[in-house]
């Protein structure tokens, strides 16, 4: 293997040693094991693996194990303990334990990880911290899975979008730019119109995968084994994983109602690509969108929810109280309750050949993957929300320069105070007002824009490594095919917006997040009239739970008595 060993105070160790207390809780949930030098604790390709404590000796984290270019990433020693976010979100793994000296390991099967990070709230925090922190410089290494393809190609450009929207640890081989490309397809004897292709770890190899196959490759998809009985009702259907959608399945699932989460790309949905929420309540230093996705995640797990991923809904009826959607991956759940929150899907700009550069240097989120694509180069952002000034200041730490392209005079009507002061005081963010994109520059590679600035009637270029672009959305909607009443513009209808003659037709009024369909809720984005907060969305879908109960005892469906108020909540 090759490689420099770092111990403990390597960034990927991401923790402080473990101390003796916590250490004493640790080990009533695992079981000892001795260790001799090159025992393979977890290897790539395994479904799942233990966390492991380190008691005495050294363990290698090691990728392409094995291989002629394996590497050493880090190497945990004495009380120091292995795990990254796969472990806990159920990904197949990518890289391998291997013992580097004698020793002796707590093992803590992923179960028992569950309950620590339920009933430990100390150790909780110490474990998802550090393993997000982990993935963070996981990704920004390029470890974990291998995506081969042309920046020209649609599939391309799908599967980037899938990774960076799932935070997975990846690299991308551009076949126009990287030798190893095309040394790799030589090897692997891939023709080039077999591309996109990718290497899942444990030597599996996928030619051009949907969504659902690459999702299911790593674990992360129901399959076979997790399928609903489509004989059964469930109490509680949520359709989308957004912040709103989590926070439902989180309350459902805890008073007591049987509870699927159906999510068609990733948890977290459009939140969970933000680098920085500052504004949410409890959390002055802000929290990425991925650690609220992942809080989330744990909790609905906790309370029993079913998470159907890579799931996008594509067809809902009702029938005598019993509401049924109909999934891509041909599967339908019934529900006595759904509850709608597929949130929007990102506008785009009207540019000649946009589509040749989404996904590779024209982005609609600015994590951590998208940041590797401009680092050390200029950025453009268009848009004056919040999501823009969250994108802004997250580009301006490794971008050269941060441009932000805005139609109207000023960020203040659009965007949160505190993020416009911060953008304000930033010495390398500029504000272009009255501006607007009109021309992508570039080859294969997108290395400028054409601006026209509309006030003076002229045009310059900027320089650009990345073109980052939050102009608002499009409800989520198709899949309902004119099954709910929509607003003008395809948002969902709810409570007293509904049409009069529909809520006069009702034999009982309908509830605030009720559409025109008893026993259907919506919630967040999607939602006519939403405040497109994060907060919000989260307080509609706690909001929404008890409103299901309310007209669940209306209809004599209920199955559980109504959650009672907790003031402590």
């Amino acid at each position: 293997m090759t490689g420099d060993m770092w111990v403990s105070d390597d960034p990927l160790a991401g923790q402080p040693f473990l101390g003796e207390s916590q250490l004493r809780t640790l080990r009533r949930y695992g079981s000892e094991q001795a260790m001799a030098a090159a025992d393979v604790l977890f290897a790539d390709g395994d479904c799942t693996y233990d966390l492991i404590v380190v008691l005495e000796g050294c363990v290698d984290v090691v990728e392409q194990y094995g291989r002629p270019d394996s590497e050493v990433i880090v190497t945990y020693g004495r009380l120091e303990f292995v795990g990254e976010m796969g472990l806990l979100t159920g990904q197949r793994v990518f890289l391998t334990g291997v013992a580097a000296a004698p020793g002796r390991v707590l093992r803590i099967p992923v179960e028992q990880v569950r309950v620590i990070m339920a009933e430990e709230p100390d150790l909780s925090e110490l474990i998802l911290r550090s393993f997000l922190f982990r993935r963070a410089l996981l990704t920004s290494r390029g470890v974990g899975l291998t995506l081969v393809g042309s920046r020209l190609c649609a599939g391309t450009r799908r599967l980037l979008e899938v990774l960076a929207r799932n935070r997975l640890s990846s690299r991308w081989l551009e076949l126009e730019r990287s030798a190893e490309a095309e040394a790799l397809l030589q090897t692997l004897q891939v023709r080039v119109s077999d591309l996109p292709i990718v290497l899942v770890p444990g030597h599996r190899l996928l030619r051009n995968p949907s969504n659902r196959e690459l999702l299911g490759a790593l674990g992360l998809a129901t399959g076979a084994e997790g399928r609903y009985d489509e004989a059964s009702v469930c109490d509680l259907l949520v359709v989308g994983g957004g912040p709103g959608g989590l926070a439902a399945a989180v309350y459902g699932a805890s008073e007591g109602l049987t509870t699927t989460l159906a999510e068609d790309t990733a948890l977290g949905g459009q939140a969970g690509t933000s680098s920085r929420i500052e504004n949410y309540l409890g959390f002055p230093a802000g929290l990425s969108g991925e650690e609220l996705a992942a809080r989330g995640a744990l909790q609905a797990q906790k309370f029993g929810a079913r998470i159907k991923l890579a799931a996008r809904a594509v067809g809902l009826c009702s029938r005598d109280g019993v509401h049924q959607v109909k999934f891509d991956d041909g599967e339908t759940v019934a529900a006595k309750a759904v509850i709608i929150a597929t949130g929007a899907r990102y506008n785009r700009l009207p540019l000649e050949r946009l589509s040749q550069f989404e996904g590779a240097g024209v982005f609609y989120a600015a994590t951590q993957m998208e940041a590797q694509s401009c680092g050390g180069r200029p950025a453009v952002i268009v848009g004056g929300g919040n999501s823009a000034g969250q994108a802004a200041m997250f580009l301006a730490r490794t971008c050269s320069r941060v441009h932000v392209v805005i139609r109207g005079d000023s960020l203040a009507s659009s965007m949160s105070r505190y993020l416009v002061d911060q953008i304000e005081r930033h010495p390398i963010i500029e504000v272009l007002t009255h501006t607007d994109v009109v021309r992508l520059i570039g080859d294969d590679t997108l290395s400028g824009v054409q601006v026209r600035h509309n006030v003076i009637g002229r045009s310059s270029v900027l320089q650009a490594g990345g073109l980052f672009v939050f102009i608002g959305a499009k409800p989520a909607t198709d899949w309902l095919e004119g099954q709910l009443a929509v607003d003008h513009h395809g948002f969902v209808l709810t409570g007293p917006d509904l049409p009069r003659d529909i809520q006069d037709a009702r034999a009982q009024p309908p509830l605030l997040l009720e559409t025109s369909r008893p026993g259907i809720f919506c919630i967040g984005d999607v939602r006519s009239g939403s405040i497109k907060r994060t907060a919000t969305a989260i307080g509609e879908g706690s909001m929404a739970v008890r409103l299901v109960f309310d007209r669940l005892q209306t209809t004599g469906l209920a199955v559980a008595a109504p959650p009672t108020v907790d003031m402590a909540s």
